[in-house]
């Protein structure tokens, strides 16, 4: 029994899993495959990416691991015509530390993913083929659990019950966990066996031809991603980093007599390398990991039935252009784990789960239509000499402009004053969605736009539901430099308090909440008086130390050290803070209108949720709105500590509504 099985151990379910143990959730995960795979496959992790590894500690051993992306060299007629490097003008910025994706090979990031999860003593199940899903019904009682059974019955009761495929001692085995999420891939057994369609389009038209090669050594310069695009057809090699003569091989593929593509064979890897590139096909001297690659654009028809999900591929499958396949399923399982993690730990209601489907629908429909697109503008590019790969990357393919506006976690304070949210039973109103549609038909509200469809300007700062800006700062304990992120990394909500009035809403959040799963953080002015220390402020070395000695006890059962860090403080001393989170000018318009004559007032209360996005933003004077959105994700706080949830009792025809329009336009 486990209270979550992941099915699947790609980047999304090892992700999942990483985010789900470090919660001290008991998680497992399980992959059909007898050993971990050696393909390459997803050529890394997008800028959104690797602040998600960054949070789980790992991004360090992945930028070690991998390369920057390269420069691309294009051919026509095998002779270089230009040469594009799509990265040259950007570089880090105060408010995004990482600014450009990076290249790692998929098994590599595996690798290190599942020494991370190791870590926390949980490893992978290989071998074990899920073959059959049992749902309890809705109530624990139809399930045969009377009220007087007690709540070890309840739980029983509750559970999925997973079958896997016989074992080799010809044994039929069974699981039964309080939460299921399928992420083993477009082909997903998981979503199969729920039953829930995977409607899209197959281009049996568009086709290509993969594997892993090795190139003899000094064959081509490895400093470059060498690109042949010619009348009849392409050839495409990248450097595998890690490696001393691997490469990533990409190519139309041989046609018979009647055009139709031939299966992949080193051999014919060979001439597609002699006839694009005029090397010599014995340059080539190994390939493995072959397979043919088909444009699918494709979605679930929903992400949760009951008690299981879906994320990564097994929910949506992308075109290739843009590279955002693997990068939205770590987005998926981001988004996931922490509301598991507060459902499974008792202090937020089931009905948090909804919010899953609600954001992540959206995001998948948008890429599945931004990937569509850029795969349009890449084969317009490449029809012309010159063209190339840079044409499918764009800031969109960050990753870091997505965000949730429409959901009803995204509290702003004219939805809280009407009472809307963030009441779990009323529904976010979608007039104010801004809607384009993908090519499976199903709209979808794009993230770029302030609620209203106005564009956002600086002074604002981020509105609710947008991905949390970045900033450089400083710890006011030790003086050693930070960024806000550091703040956010781990297992928590933040509370980030900006002027001298946000300090009685932060001491009122850090006595309710502190180790239960909220941190606050007071971000001070570089000329801001900060008088005595104040006794809740630690340094963020310090917090995060504590944090994981909390998040070990609850692993390990020890469920009695929840008295957490209150907090830590920040100095913003060269401002980023302020401009990224927009504070600055709501600092301005309160002197303006008087608030700042005692100062008393002066400030802002920004809530970040666990996976980096903005929740609720309001001035530092609203302490009832923070209350009402902390008591939403986190429960009361310590004074009404309540048991671990023990069923999921919201059934599928029960999500949000918005998503019910987002299905049906």
């Amino acid at each position: 029994m486990t209270d979550v099985l992941v099915v699947g151990a790609g980047p999304t379910g090892l992700v999942l899993a990483c985010d789900l143990a470090r919660r001290g959730i008991a998680v497992r995960i399980v992959d059909r495959s007898p050993a971990p795979p050696r393909t390459s496959r997803a050529k890394g992790p997008n800028p959104r990416s690797l602040e998600i590894l960054d949070d789980l500690g790992v991004a360090e051993a992945v930028l070690a691991a991998g390369s920057a992306p390269l420069p691309m060299l294009k051919y026509r007629d095998r002779a270089p015509v230009a040469r594009a490097d799509p990265w040259a003008g950007s570089a880090p910025s105060p408010d995004a530390a990482y600014d450009r994706a990076w290249l790692v090979a998929q098994w590599r990031l595996e690798e290190i993913l599942r020494a991370r999860l190791a870590g926390y003593g949980v490893r992978v199940e290989l071998g074990r083929e899920v073959v059959g899903l049992t749902q309890p019904p809705d109530a624990p009682a139809e399930a045969g659990a009377k009220a007087e059974d007690g709540p070890e019955a309840d739980a029983e009761a509750s559970r999925v019950v997973v079958t896997f495929a016989e074992d080799r001692r010809g044994e039929e085995a069974a699981l039964r966990a309080r939460y299921v999420v399928g992420c083993d891939g477009a082909h997903s057994s998981v979503r199969k066996l729920l039953g829930i369609g995977f409607e899209g389009t197959t281009r049996e038209d568009q086709v290509m031809v993969c594997g892993d090669v090795e190139l003899a050594e000094d064959a081509l310069d490895r400093g470059l991603w060498h690109q042949w695009f010619d009348e009849d057809g392409a050839v495409m090699l990248c450097p595998i980093p890690g490696t001393r003569t691997g490469w990533w091989f990409q190519a139309g593929p041989e046609r018979d007599g009647r055009g139709r593509p031939l299966a992949p064979t080193a051999d014919g890897f060979r001439r597609l390398l002699a006839h694009h590139t005029g090397l010599p096909g014995q340059a080539l001297t190994r390939a493995e990991l072959l397979s043919t690659y088909r444009v699918n654009v494709r979605m679930a028809d929903r992400f949760r039935a009951g008690q299981v999900f879906l994320a990564g591929d097994a929910a949506h499958v992308h075109a290739i252009a843009g590279g955002l396949g693997m990068n939205t399923g770590i987005q998926d399982a981001f988004n996931l784990g922490w509301k598991l993690g507060e459902v499974l730990a008792g202090r937020a209601d089931p009905e948090l789960l909804d919010t899953y489907e609600e954001e992540r629908l959206p995001v998948a429909a948008r890429t599945l239509d931004l990937t569509s697109e850029r795969l349009r503008a890449t084969l317009e590019a490449i029809r012309r000499p010159g063209g190339g790969l840079d044409s499918a990357i764009t800031a969109d393919t960050t990753g870091l402009g997505v965000g949730y506006r429409w959901s009803s976690l995204a509290a702003d304070r004219t939805h809280l004053d009407a009472g809307t949210h963030p009441d779990a039973h009323t529904r976010p109103d979608r007039t104010h969605l801004t809607t384009v549609t993908h090519p499976t038909g199903v709209p979808h509200p794009d993230a770029r736009t302030h609620p209203t469809g106005a564009p956002l300007t600086a002074d604002e700062g981020p509105q609710a539901g947008d991905r949390a800006p970045d900033a450089p700062c400083t710890e006011a304990a030790t003086g050693a430099g930070t960024r806000l992120h550091r703040v956010f990394a781990g297992p928590r909500t933040t509370v980030l308090g900006f002027g001298p009035g946000s300090a009685a809403v932060l001491d009122e959040v850090a006595a309710t909440y502190g180790g239960t799963g909220v941190r606050t953080c007071r971000v001070y002015a570089a000329d801001e008086d900060r008088g005595e220390n104040r006794a809740g402020e630690q340094s963020q070395e310090q917090s995060q130390e504590q944090g994981e000695e909390q998040s070990a006890d609850r692993h390990e059962g020890r469920t009695g050290a929840e008295a957490g860090p209150p907090g830590c403080a920040v100095i913003d001393a060269e401002g980023h803070a302020t401009a990224a989170y927009g504070t600055g000018a709501s600092a301005r318009a309160e002197a303006s209108a008087g608030g700042a004559a005692s100062g008393a007032r002066t400030g802002t209360i920004v809530v970040v949720r666990p996976d980096h996005h903005v929740g609720l933003r309001v001035p530092a004077d609203d302490a009832r709105s923070v209350r009402e959105y902390l008591r939403r994700l986190h429960g009361t706080g310590h004074s009404a500590a309540r048991p671990p949830e023990q069923s999921s009792e919201r059934s599928p025809d029960r999500f949000p509504d918005m998503v019910d329009a987002v299905r049906k336009g």
